[in-house]
């Protein structure tokens, strides 16, 4: 029988085992895929931790991830897009760290044969969040964003995304990051005490957005430099909401497709760089939660069936 990673009880990462479960059977729009990689997110260990039962309540036992790429292997009765045998990536609908997975047919795209699997694989997650973040803080050409965390997994795609559509970046992040940052078209701040005059000193005709990654107390001084907290989105800072600014839950949502699409032909053409850090075996999924947990890794952690 197929392998599929689960919890059966909140807690750290070695409540996951590896257990034996049928094949899932897709539903009418639904597609069945043999998993080649899985990406894994910080909301997946958070997830298992249980610190997100009151907002997002599951029933277990349960799988875990839900960033995929793998080949069609079944198709529902509705759906006409896709065929068995397609490969593909997007985002499941039950656990992505298995054998198969089901998705539904609209979160899928057709996977590039020069899209590597554990590339493919780690999209869906914080590939589309950052794109729709984007969208939310309205940015045009010329404007001036600043990202708080940019070297982290949505961080690294909003830089890209933001510089795709003609947006000048500045990214706070630790100095050891700096490099990378700049090599994906983002001018490097250093966090921590300072962070105000060391923006204004990079961006001294201001800042339009800021997208918040960090949830480290930022929330005051991006009001600031952007003048109006209707600019100011967090996807961490949920207790900020009453400073009027922006906050994204959710993912990319209905943009999923549109996201993954414009996603792999950024990767596609170079103009988008997606490192993977670190990848496990399916038996080893809670080693690669326990990486993510540490909040130090440098590229997207993915697991291989």
């Amino acid at each position: 029988m197929p392998r599929t990673v689960q919890f059966a009880e909140y807690g750290d990462p070695e409540v996951l085992t590896v257990v034996d479960t049928p094949a899932p059977e897709p539903g009418p729009n639904q597609v069945g895929v043999q998993v080649r990689a899985a990406g894994l997110n910080p909301i997946d260990w958070k997830i298992v931790a249980g610190f997100m039962r009151e907002i997002q309540p599951i029933d277990l036992p349960a799988g875990v991830g839900s960033d995929v790429a793998g080949v069609v292997d079944a198709v529902g009765s509705e759906v006409t897009g896709w065929a068995v045998g397609d490969a593909v990536l997007g985002r499941s609908v039950t656990g992505a760290f298995a054998e198969y997975a089901l998705a539904e047919a609209g979160e899928l795209v057709a996977k590039p044969d020069g899209i590597d699997w554990d590339v493919a694989g780690s999209l869906a997650g914080a590939g589309g969040t950052a794109y729709a973040v984007l969208d939310e803080l309205d940015l045009k050409s010329g404007e001036t964003l600043l990202i708080h965390a940019a070297a982290g997994g949505v961080g690294t795609f909003a830089v890209q995304l933001a510089r795709a559509r003609g947006v000048n970046v500045i990214g706070t992040a630790s100095e050891g990051n700096h490099d990378h940052l700049r090599s994906i078209g983002a001018t490097p701040v250093l966090y921590g005490d300072g962070l105000l005059e060391r923006v204004r000193a990079v961006a001294p005709q201001g800042v339009d957005a800021v997208l918040d990654a960090s949830g480290h107390g930022e929330i005051p001084l991006s009001i600031e430099l952007t003048g109006n907290p209707k600019r100011v989105l967090t996807i961490v800072a949920f207790d900020q909401a009453d400073k009027g600014i922006q906050v994204h839950v959710g993912g990319a949502g209905a943009s999923l497709g549109k996201a993954l699409g414009d996603i792999v032909a950024l990767i596609s053409d170079g103009r988008l760089q997606v490192s993977v850090s670190a990848s496990y075996p399916l038996e080893q999924a809670a080693a690669a939660l326990a990486a993510s947990r540490t909040g130090h890794a440098t590229g997207k952690i993915v697991v291989l069936p």
